[in-house]
């Protein structure tokens, strides 16, 4: 039986329990950074089991934004097995062995147990050159939310500061041009990146701005096992509460998911519901049934995502007639 390491992530630090063979546990604290990852590393080698090597060690850890990722990277860069989860499967499996107490290393432990019961699926890192391009992404979305502070700043900036604030903008604008072009070299340069581009360009309603995004969020598209799979993923599976005659509710998307792939798809949702043979259609559809607005936007962005997987994974170009009749 190999060893099992439960990581509850935070933005701060990683609460670690290393479970054994004879189903005792060891726990430490480390930063959720560079010199923690190496801490960690060290750690392991003192503390699995003698003549254990890392590659039979098994990792689990949940889905937790951005905050993860580091740390999955770096364990799967040393050979370790490494799988991400859904929160709420972890939560699910707490519940079931009747834990009443939540504590960051109460969770690490149960993260523990969880792996090693239900051995859940590998994690697969994305290729060097989705790394970088997540890389781009997450810098340009972050200098334009910069750009767009500043300007609403000038908006009601005293004149003695309107200067310093024009200089300012004047140097995010380049640095938000430079940083787009580093993107678009960097999808010219891999040639995977390169032909998925060209795919999604063939939809209606995604365009230079989205198609990034999209590329960098969802990787390699074979990973998802279906359709259904990527929309969990996005968030965008609808959350149901429904049970006898007292509770029945639909509460929006799971919150679960990847966030910014979610918000990725909003605007181009709309922008698809005019200009998309296809999300038209279903937008109309929709419409006619006297759909909240929200609700439609919501749907929509469902049926681009659908259209999305499906070109990708039929590496064939967007055709309506394929998608107007589809129910997704």
């Amino acid at each position: 039986m190999t060893s099992s390491l439960g990581v509850d992530v935070s933005k701060a630090k990683l609460d670690v329990a290393l479970l054994n063979d004879e189903g005792k546990y060891r726990c430490k604290v480390f930063a959720n950074s560079g010199m923690g990852f190496a801490a960690l590393h060290q750690w392991l080698q003192t503390h699995l089991p003698q003549g254990q090597e890392l590659a039979a060690l098994h990792v689990c850890m949940e889905a937790t934004g951005s905050y993860h990722e580091p740390l999955a990277l770096h364990l799967h860069d040393l050979g370790v097995r490494v799988s991400v989860v859904n929160p709420l499967r972890v939560k699910r499996f707490i519940e079931l062995e009747g834990t009443r107490n939540k504590t960051d290393q109460g969770d690490s432990k149960s993260l523990a147990r969880f792996c090693r019961m239900a051995s859940p699926e590998l994690w697969e890192a994305p290729a060097p050159g989705v790394r970088a391009l997540q890389a781009l992404v997450a810098r340009l979305d972050a200098l334009q939310e910069m750009r767009q502070s500043e300007a609403n700043r000038l908006e009601v900036a005293h004149g003695v500061v309107q200067a310093s604030l024009h200089e300012m903008l004047a140097t995010l604008d380049k640095t938000i041009a430079q940083v787009k072009a580093q993107i678009r070299q960097t999808i010219d340069d891999d040639p995977h990146l390169r032909g998925r581009a060209q795919l999604l360009h063939s939809i209606p309603g995604l365009g230079d701005r989205t198609i990034p995004q999209l590329l960098a969020y969802i990787g390699r598209p074979e990973r998802f096992k279906s359709v259904k799979a990527l929309i969990a993923y996005a968030s965008l599976s609808p959350a149901i509460r429904q049970s006898g005659t007292s509770l029945n509710k639909r509460g929006g998307t799971h919150a679960q998911g990847h966030r910014q792939l979610k918000h990725a798809l909003y605007f181009p949702a709309m922008v698809a519901g005019r200009h998309n043979p296809a999300v038209a259609a279903f937008w109309q559809r929709l419409k006619a049934q006297n759909k909240p607005g929200k609700v439609i936007v919501v749907a929509c962005m469902h049926k681009l995502l659908a259209i999305v997987y499906g070109v990708l994974k039929s590496r064939t170009p967007f055709d309506a007639t394929r998608f107007c009749d589809a129910n997704t």
